[in-house]
């Protein structure tokens, strides 16, 4: 039977000063467009009374841009030849292509729970399940990266991270349900955020191991727009009703800034690690939440005082997760 190739050692970023230049600013950006396109997929949802459909039209729309990068681009064309050729050999493993499905689960359970737990509630329980699991796939190696040690700044960092949004979303937590009645709920939310950071790790074997983000991309949101069209269309059997849809092009362009968030993690897990790109991505969704209250703002948006110093917050705890042990060491023992 054959062996699947282990995955290829990639130039790592040893200093904390590269890291911050460099691989960390770039995961941040990567989490800015979520706020954006859970907010175009919001108000796409509204309008069409049907935040599944929202999400199916954000998936589709990602499979188009996607397929259309890798017909036009020489690099696309190319990379998705050595894709199919890889998989064929087992190079790369045929169930790898199926991380697509993790993504629409993400948005199956975010279009299907948010409401019932509140978006704070949620916000916690997702970014919970994303550092703890982007910490053990970083030490099984699951990315391209390799493995990568569990230390204690780490393990600090990921309480931090979550202590820092706990913080950030505590205002909006008055009025949301108590969580001891939705324990389900918070389980299947916590859970896609689990499963995200395997997501990413997937994407970056197989943007390493052809070169290329591209291929990879658009075989996650093929995946994740039939898995999501399956789940419609047993919805419109059993509930019918078909909507209308809005003539306002912007509401269908929230695919366009996945497509900017899937390449750019499965581009930087290589580099800076499973750990380092959730917790880049986490500080970016505060930052953007920030901003749309701020620039784009809708009925109850607010800014408060525990937002900016939780993000903030954040932004530290990524820069420890980020030293190296022994550049701590020493310093203590100046």
């Amino acid at each position: 039977m054959p062996s699947v190739v282990s995955a290829p050692t990639a130039p790592q970023l040893r200093s904390p000063a590269r890291l911050l230049a460099a691989g960390i600013p770039l995961a941040v950006i990567a989490g800015l467009t979520l706020p954006l396109q859970a907010r175009i997929n919001g108000e796409l949802g509204h309008r069409l009374q049907d935040s599944l459909l929202a999400g199916l039209f954000s998936f589709g729309g990602a499979a188009l841009i996607m397929a259309a990068a890798t017909l036009v681009l020489p690099s696309g064309r190319a990379a998705f030849v050595k894709l199919l050729s890889t998989t064929r050999q087992r190079t790369i493993p045929w169930y790898f292509h199926g991380a697509g499905i993790i993504g629409a689960y993400f948005i199956f359970a975010q279009t299907s729970f948010v409401a019932g737990v509140g978006i704070a509630i949620y916000t916690v329980a997702v970014v919970t399940g994303q550092t703890i699991s982007g910490l053990a796939v970083d030490r099984l190696g699951l990315g391209p990266g390799g493995k990568r040690a569990i230390t204690g700044l780490r393990v600090l960092a990921v309480l931090l991270t979550v202590g820092a949004v706990f913080w950030a979303v505590s205002p909006r937590l008055s009025g949301e349900s108590e969580p001891i009645t939705m324990l389900v709920p918070l389980a299947l939310v916590a859970l896609g955020g689990i499963l995200m950071p395997f997501q990413h790790a997937v994407n970056g074997r197989i943007a390493a191991q052809v070169r290329s983000p591209i291929p990879g991309t658009l075989i996650n949101y093929l995946i994740g727009s039939l898995a999501l069209a399956l789940i419609w269309i047993l919805k419109l059997a059993v509930a019918g009703g078909l909507p209308t849809l809005p003539a306002e092009l912007w509401l269908y362009t929230g695919g366009a800034l996945g497509c900017i968030n899937l390449v750019l993690s499965a581009l930087l897990i290589r580099h800076i690690g499973v750990l380092l790109t959730a917790l880049g991505m986490i500080a970016g969704q505060l930052i953007g939440a920030l901003l749309m209250d701020w620039l784009l703002p809708v009925a109850g948006s607010a800014i408060y005082p525990q937002t900016i110093f939780g993000t903030l917050l954040t932004l530290a705890a990524i820069i420890i997760a980020a030293l190296p042990g022994l550049a701590l060491r020493r310093f203590w023992q100046r």
